[in-house]
Order: C-alpha cells, then sequence, then structure tokens
C-alpha cells in the first residue's frame, strides 16, 4: 500500500490495489500530471489500478500505468462502477487505495467498500 508519506507498506499475500481518479485544477499539467502518477503507481509495486473518470487525463493515467508494467488496469466511468468492480473482485488480504480531487468524491468507493452508507450523491 502507498502511505500519505510516499512510503509502501507490505501486504500479507494479498493484492494491492490503487482507485484513482482525477486530480482537478491542474492547468497545463493535468495530463502529465496523471501519466506521472500512473508511472508511480507502477514503481510502487501495484498490482491493479483501476482509474475512475471519462476523460483523457483518466485515461493518460490508465495507460502510462499499463505501460509502466501494472499488471492489471482497468478505466471505469464513474464511482459506482468503479465500487462495484472493484466489489466484485476484491480478495481476502487485498489492500485498496482509494485517491482522487475531493471534487471526484471517491470517498463514495470507499464508504461502500467498507459497508458504510454512501454520501454525497
Amino acid at each position: 500500500m502507498i502511505e500519505a508519506d510516499g512510503t509502501t507498506t507490505e501486504t500479507e499475500g494479498g493484492r494491492r490495489i490503487a482507485v484513482l481518479g482525477e486530480m482537478l485544477e491542474l492547468g497545463d499539467k493535468t495530463i502529465e500530471a496523471h501519466r506521472e502518477v500512473g508511472r508511480m503507481a507502477a514503481e510502487s509495486g501495484v498490482d491493479l489500478l483501476v482509474a475512475v473518470g471519462n476523460t483523457m487525463a483518466a485515461k493518460q493515467l490508465a495507460l502510462a500505468a499499463g505501460a509502466a508494467g501494472v499488471r492489471e488496469v482497468a478505466l471505469v466511468a464513474d464511482n459506482q462502477t468503479a465500487a462495484a468492480y472493484v466489489d466484485s473482485i476484491l480478495r481476502p488480504g487485498d489492500v485498496v487505495l482509494v485517491k482522487a480531487s475531493r471534487g471526484r468524491q471517491l470517498w463514495q468507493i470507499a464508504q461502500r467498500l467498507t459497508g458504510q452508507p454512501v454520501t454525497g450523491l
């Protein structure tokens, strides 16, 4: 798992899954910043990356992750689809990181995966 300070934590037999959405308000740096995140996911040992969003930024994040070595990459259009997909493939021991700009409301995915009421709809 990727910690907030950029370090990684080893998982016990499970996969490292990153569910990543768009970083908003980056202006001209948007596409390259999302590519860099995809590359960093590969360097950090992510096994499965789920890019959330129907935008060029999300697509570039997914493409860069795959090109850099993430074994499995999925691109989904929205939070509901992402939550359903991740829920359907989760195995015991998997570790999931959910991260995006606050405006993308990816906390909804974490809420669904942990059985909490989904807020912000």
